[in-house]
């Protein structure tokens, strides 16, 4: 277990846990806190090997499930609706199944339970080169990274991990080497199990993350889930409309439920 940095937003509401995606931080779920926090009292963490949190050597998601579940021990905690984007939304999908007493209602963003490859082969081997390099700055590391990813607004997001390091050399804050290494674990599908609880899926109209297909897999696992659309977005659906996704969640987890 990982002692997870963590940081409460909000005072009233119920409890709300947010997990982040690969490479990410707990800081990129910024947009969406900000339209949450008056509603809820939210838990935000930084996944092992992300962001703050102490690096580990493994990280599979029933590891980074019960990370948060310590967390949530910390803060007293019994149960809460949880958020999970990408990565996270795999973690938050682990802790239903694992503990479904602990999950309220889950909310997934733009992935399925299903095993995925492929989709970050040259992020990673864009990653490694900024690190072999070592460039002693942001702009050095960006003219590398460029080279392997397309889009502005991933090029930005990675880019805000490349730091200098306690020993004043530069270097990725999140752990690389576990990333690669346990690659195999990330892109996982989820295993067996059922949680029945209110489940929304939140998908990006224009990413191919949740498709038609996944659709037998997810009544599976979640058999109350509802898959709702995000018209104009990617798989960073939340950063691109975070007050659409916003609205979506809130209205979500403000139902009633029988």
């Amino acid at each position: 277990m990982v002692d997870l940095y963590t940081r409460v937003r909000g005072e009233n509401g119920p409890w709300l846990v947010m997990l982040h995606g690969l490479f990410g931080s707990g800081d990129n779920l910024g947009g969406l806190v900000r339209l949450l926090e008056r509603d809820f009292r939210i838990l935000l963490v930084d996944q092992r090997n992300h962001g703050r949190s102490p690096h580990a050597p493994t990280m599979t998601y029933l590891e980074m499930a019960q990370d948060v579940f310590a967390a949530m021990d910390k803060e007293g905690i019994t149960h809460a609706n949880v958020f999970g984007h990408s990565m996270g939304g795999k973690a938050a999908m682990t802790m239903a199944l694992s503990k479904p007493s602990r999950v309220s209602k889950l909310v997934v963003g733009d992935i399925a339970p299903v095993p995925y490859t492929g989709h970050h082969d040259r992020i990673l081997e864009g990653l490694q080169a900024v690190a072999d390099a070592a460039p002693p700055a942001r702009a050095g590391a960006q003219v590398i990274l460029d080279g392997y990813v397309d889009e502005a607004g991933v090029l930005n997001f990675l880019m805000t991990n490349w730091r200098r390091q306690p020993d004043e050399k530069w270097g990725w804050r999140m752990n690389l080497d576990v990333i690669l290494s346990r690659y195999s674990d990330i892109a996982a599908g989820m295993a067996d199990g059922v949680y029945a609880g209110p489940v929304l899926f939140l998908r990006g109209g224009n990413s191919d993350y949740i498709q038609a297909s996944h659709r037998e897999r997810i009544l599976a696992l979640f058999p109350a889930a509802t898959v709702k659309t995000i018209g104009g977005t990617g798989h960073w659906l939340h950063a691109e409309k975070p007050d659409m996704v916003g609205r979506s969640v809130k209205n979500f987890l403000e139902q009633r439920t029988a």
